[in-house]
């Protein structure tokens, strides 16, 4: 497992805040889990998972005590993405800046490459 706050991928505040609020009240989750996987409106989607432990392929992702886990395939997507936590009138989500992204969907959890 490696470590890594930057380039690769990073967590605004927001988000640490969050991942940190969810984690509290998930027994036995130390960390939030983000992976791509195939389907979506636009190809592909992001998951949110928990996780207990770390695989030895998974990138770790920390700040201010958030911990997110992401797989080495994944990574390929997410790569030098920024997760963030937003609060709109229309609802809270996880939304996920993604520079490889050439196409997005009106929720914002699906995309294209």
């Amino acid at each position: 497992m490696s470590t890594t706050t930057a380039p690769d991928v990073s967590l605004t505040a927001s988000a640490a805040k969050r991942i940190n609020a969810i984690l509290a009240k998930q027994d036995g989750a130390d960390y939030l889990r983000v992976s791509v996987e195939g389907g979506g409106c636009s190809g592909f989607s992001y998951k949110f998972d928990f996780a207990s432990e770390a695989n030895s392929d998974d990138l770790l992702v920390e700040r201010d005590g958030a911990k997110v886990l992401i797989d080495e395939m994944s990574l390929e997507f997410l790569g030098g993405s920024e997760i963030d936590f937003s609060t709109e009138l229309i609802g809270a989500a996880f939304r996920i800046n993604n520079p490889n992204a050439t196409a997005a969907c009106g929720c914002g959890t699906s995309f294209s490459i």
